[in-house]
């Protein structure tokens, strides 16, 4: 069998690949502890589902329009302007299966072969791979852990060339959770005004989940928001993961763009799950905020407990839902017959040795570290880096 070239572009996303594999040694009868996966372990607020079951009873159940309906998009811009202080038309929005068909549907509409496409180390596994589908060309900018994993202006400065075309980045980050604050996006805008053919796609997917108290959106800078697409969605601040309802904020033509792109591959997002964004975007925010404090409390008992781990070195997640220690000083320890030669092998011993899935750094662009989320419950994560710490121990 003849396969498109097009598969030899990209890899499977490792986050999906280690919870498969958790999930092959559950069925196995194993107690897995699955610190791999970036989803909330909520479940979604009883007035997003009630206005879901509404839907169906008022049979929302045809074909939408492929830019999502108006209504929606309208609470779009009624969310944008409540909580980012941005000010959109419907026009300037998309909605789509989730945050990461709106990524897709940016990069595609902006990136041509040879484009070069930055982006900030550590970064969300797919980013990259979107950017090779696109035939565009990756350059990293590194970051490390005794600067919080956060880049500069002047590091962005640097990296940028005549071919750069676009500019990628989360904040608050996945997996990292580096934060960045008003005073910061604005030294980082006046760089980019430096440079106008320079895109910014900036991910706000876990705009909810911070623990500093305010959040801000590079688009907030005037002479630089048409040149910024905002990525947002429900499934993290929301509960809703498996809903698969993303949305962009962009310059009217990119959006249009976007809407052709999306108009042949999945054409509008289900219909039963627009009805209920609507009262997601515009109802109470009091379940999100009450899933952001027990995140809070987790934080601080999970770094603590980090932090006792001789040889980790982990900044303090600012948002999100992960920590992403350094484990480089577990590299070359062994314990029986398995070497650890870098994170993915210290990924499979602790799957094999301690049944706790994690994600490997390599994923994200980051060798040295490993990815662990705190989206599961105290009890769960006392007993997983229980384990972990003992794992560790045994290495030698």
């Amino acid at each position: 069998m003849s396969l498109s070239t097009l598969l030899e572009r990209f890899n499977e996303p490792e986050t999906l690949r280690m919870a498969k594999l958790g999930r092959e040694l559950r069925a196995q009868g194993i107690d897995v502890i699955d610190l791999s996966l970036g989803e909330p372990d909520f479940d979604t607020p009883e007035h997003i589902k009630e206005a879901a079951i509404l839907a169906i009873r008022d049979n929302w159940t045809h074909y939408p329009p492929v830019a999502g309906y108006p209504e929606l998009r309208e609470a779009v811009c009624t969310k944008l302007k409540r909580d980012n202080g941005l000010e959109y038309s419907v026009e300037n929005i998309v909605v789509s299966t989730g945050a990461k068909q709106s990524l897709a549907n940016a990069i595609l509409a902006l990136v041509d072969a040879g484009d070069e496409v930055i982006i900030p180390t550590p970064y969300w596994v797919t980013y990259s791979e979107l950017v090779k589908i696109a035939g565009g060309a990756l350059r990293f900018l590194k970051t490390d852990a005794a600067g919080g994993f956060k880049f500069t202006p002047q590091q962005v400065e640097e990296a940028i060339t005549e071919k750069t075309k676009l500019f990628l980045f989360s904040s608050p980050c996945n997996p990292s959770g580096a934060f960045y604050n008003y005073d910061e996006l604005a030294a980082l805008a006046d760089v980019f005004l430096r440079h106008p053919q320079v895109y910014i796609i900036s991910d706000e997917i876990y705009e909810y989940i911070n623990f500093t108290g305010s959040h801000s959106s590079i688009a907030s800078f005037a002479e630089l928001k048409n040149r910024v697409i905002v990525i947002n969605g429900l499934s993290k601040g929301f509960a809703m993961t498996g809903w698969r309802l993303g949305y962009m904020a962009a310059e009217k033509s990119i959006a249009k763009a976007c809407e052709k792109i999306q108009g042949q591959f999945t054409s509008g997002a289900n219909s039963i799950t627009q009805r209920a964004a609507i009262a997601a975007l515009t109802d109470s925010l009091k379940p999100t905020f009450a899933m952001v404090e027990e995140f809070a409390r987790r934080r601080s008992k999970v770094v603590e407990w980090v932090n006792r781990i001789p040889g980790l070195k982990c900044p303090e997640p600012q948002g999100a839902f992960y920590v992403f220690p350094d484990v480089s000083y577990y590299f070359g320890k062994s314990f029986g017959d398995t070497r650890i030669g870098n994170a993915s092998d210290l990924c499979f011993y602790l799957l094999n040795h301690a049944h706790v899935s994690s994600v490997t750094g390599d994923a994200f662009g980051e060798p040295a570290c490993i990815r662990f989320s705190f989206a599961n419950s105290m009890a769960k994560l006392e007993e997983g880096w229980k384990r972990i710490a003992e794992a560790l121990n045994r290495l030698n």
